[in-house]
């Protein structure tokens, strides 16, 4: 299985439906996880997978409030914004095996 980290700047809209779907009400501080990257700098994501990508999305305060509007948007016309959403994924891909 492919493993991807995703920071929230360049999440698609499928992602951010995946994330929006998994953490309705918002992620909690157990839904993180921690690991060290290749810099030995320490990343805080929360995980969400396809039935063959894992994604490791960075969260940050901003990923928060991006999940949110994604959501009320959703909720107000059914259609989503795009607005503040980039169209592809370019990832950091990190071997995580």
């Amino acid at each position: 299985m492919k493993r991807v980290i995703v920071d929230y700047k360049k999440l698609n809209k499928d992602i951010l439906n995946l994330l929006v779907e998994k953490f309705p009400d918002g992620y909690e501080d157990r839904d993180i996880i921690a690991f060290k990257n290749q810099h030995n700098e320490t990343i805080e994501a929360v995980e969400v997978r396809t039935e063959e990508t894992i994604y490791l999305v960075k969260i940050s305060k901003r990923l928060a409030d991006t999940m949110q509007s994604f959501d009320d948007d959703d909720d107000d016309d059914n259609t989503g914004s795009d607005a503040d959403i980039p169209e592809e994924v370019n990832s950091d891909e990190d071997d995580m095996d």
